[in-house]
């Protein structure tokens, strides 16, 4: 199963290094889609994540709720979730590589972007996401093999790899950086 998952000490550092992997990978002419978590300063929230950007389209999805539902503390809006989610679905075919943004709570629970995480491993592409300290249980008991990524140069020495060439090495007419 080609997947991988930035575990970072904080949301921050994740998504720094998604969208630096994502620069790298668009570089060496990888085809990469996805989404990536864009965090709203004004929300001071634990779960601070404002939206979710599709790194194709563009297009933004908010997934915050200003105010929680009245079972849970939980600002996540699941709606905005699925949104980003049934987006992207239509772009896997033709992807190199598929970044998520994170495999958090309703990813572990089989909702959120877990039906693009399917789809991508299912057409054997090459995932990659984050998973926070709070969801590696869950994230463990889903992917016990997933190598684990703290670097964006990581991501594309992982990808190069689950490609089955080297670094420098091109296929398809791309070649990854060394």
């Amino acid at each position: 199963m080609p997947l991988a998952a930035f575990q970072c000490a904080d949301s921050d550092r994740a998504q720094h290094e998604m969208l630096a992997a994502i620069d790298r990978f668009r570089s060496a002419g990888v085809r990469v889609v996805g989404v990536i978590e864009e965090r709203d300063p004004a929300i001071v929230a634990a779960c601070s994540a404002g939206a979710l950007r599709d790194i194709s389209s563009l297009q933004s999805h908010n997934i915050y709720l200003d105010t929680p539902r009245a079972d849970t503390s939980c600002r996540i809006d699941a709606t905005g979730v699925d949104a980003a989610c049934a987006a992207l679905l239509a772009q896997i075919p033709a992807a190199d590589v598929v970044l998520l943004s994170k495999f958090g709570k309703l990813e572990a629970a089989g909702g959120g972007l877990f039906p693009a995480l399917q789809a991508a491993l299912a057409a054997g592409k090459p995932v990659i996401t984050a998973v926070s300290e709070k969801h590696r249980d869950a994230w463990r008991d889903f992917a016990p093999a997933a190598t684990v990524l703290a670097t964006a140069d990581e991501a594309l020495a992982w990808f190069a790899q689950t490609r089955g060439r080297r670094a420098g090495d091109q296929e398809n007419g791309t070649t990854m950086p060394s």
